[in-house]
């Protein structure tokens, strides 16, 4: 992900749930960009069904905002399955991003659930990630509240330490069996971060195939966002909304290798720490699992009032990776993704798709 996401309700139940036909789903279409705003982020309605569930789980970080993910609901389960027309093979090839789309996901489905009073238990099955559902006590968390307020703040932060007593409990939201979080607050350390996510970036950028794919997600304006509800929309990354007509005469000085990579480093630089997620093994179950890690660790993050954003450079270029796994001092192990975090402003949010467009039609899982 670069840095640049009750058993039978909801009328039929889960068994009833189908699919809406476009002119369906894009009925009650916003017609600003803050309409669109608060109807994706709305709170969780706990009597909402499955349905609910299914939004709050595309609240999830992913990759690109490309929302890489389809579901299918049925008796006491809900399936994420990936969505591989919304891959993006230059800078995620093996979907490694996708895959972690999906644990994302899955973790934000977990919480709803609970709260709806569900047990809710993911498996991957092949490509699928499976999520039995069971009645439960119902149970909220400061993790479910920080939902709807979590987002990628793409914001220089204000350098403020953090407590140790945080840290400890971020650390504790980003362990999970098979991976592990390592949290890096050593000045030093972080400025080394910074050179290696710069290395990245300038290395991306130089990349035609690279550019041309991150393009494709970027929406300049509102308009755009909200025609497509899903992409990197300008005002979310902290820059200008542009009329499309002006975009292309002054993409390439506002979206310039040097100026992408002084961006970084005023924001690195600025971070109280930085956290990276490291697997024991490199397979999709693992990925969906740093999938739940990063998603539970920002949610701990939000729920604690800190901001993080992702600078995953140095682990999507091939080149670099083994280079910062050996700076890590994580042997052979795959390092999956890494954020930065501390204290900042909120900046405006991105958008998701209507549920209806992400919902197929109801089969065994």
């Amino acid at each position: 992900m670069i840095d640049r996401r009750i058993l039978m309700a909801g009328g039929a139940g889960f068994a009833g749930a189908t699919a809406l036909t476009p002119h369906q789903a894009f009925a009650d279409w916003p017609t600003t960009y803050d309409d669109a705003v608060r109807s994706v982020w709305a709170p969780l309605r706990v009597d909402g069904g499955p349905k609910e569930l299914v939004r709050y789980a595309t609240l999830a970080a992913n990759s690109h905002n490309t929302q890489p993910w389809t579901f299918r609901i049925s008796a006491g389960r809900i399936a994420i399955a990936p969505d591989f027309s919304r891959r993006c093979p230059a800078v995620d090839p093996d979907d490694h991003h996708l895959f972690v789309s999906l644990g994302c996901a899955a973790e934000n489905l977990v919480h709803a659930a609970a709260a709806a009073g569900l047990k809710a238990v993911p498996e991957l099955i092949d490509t699928i990630v499976s999520i039995s559902l069971e009645p439960a006590p119902p149970t909220r968390s400061p993790l479910l509240e920080a939902i709807p307020i979590r987002q990628s703040t793409r914001a220089v932060y204000d350098g403020k330490p953090v407590a140790n007593e945080t840290l400890r409990l971020l650390e504790q939201a980003g362990m999970v069996d098979g991976v592990a979080v390592t949290i890096i607050t050593d000045r030093t350390k972080i400025d080394s971060v910074a050179d290696y996510v710069v290395e990245g970036n300038s290395a991306q950028m130089r990349d035609a195939a690279f550019m041309s794919e991150l393009k494709g997600w970027l929406r300049f304006n509102d308009a755009d966002a909200l025609a497509t509800m899903d992409g990197l929309f300008s005002r979310a990354s902290g820059s200008p909304a542009l009329p499309r007509w002006l975009v292309g005469p002054l993409l390439r000085w506002v979206f310039s290798e040097r100026g992408e990579n002084h961006k970084y480093l005023a924001q690195i630089r600025s971070a109280s720490g930085v956290a990276v997620f490291a697997s024991n093994r490199s397979d999709r179950t693992h990925w969906v699992e740093a999938g739940r890690a990063c998603q539970r660790f920002a949610l701990q993050a939000t729920a604690l009032g800190l901001k993080c954003a992702f600078i995953n450079q140095p682990v999507e270029v091939a080149a670099i990776r083994g280079q910062f796994a050996a700076f890590l001092g994580i042997g052979d192990r795959r390092p999956d993704l890494v954020m930065r975090f501390g204290y900042g402003p909120e900046l405006p949010r991105s958008l998701r798709r209507p549920v209806g467009q992400v919902i197929l039609e109801t089969s065994a899982c």
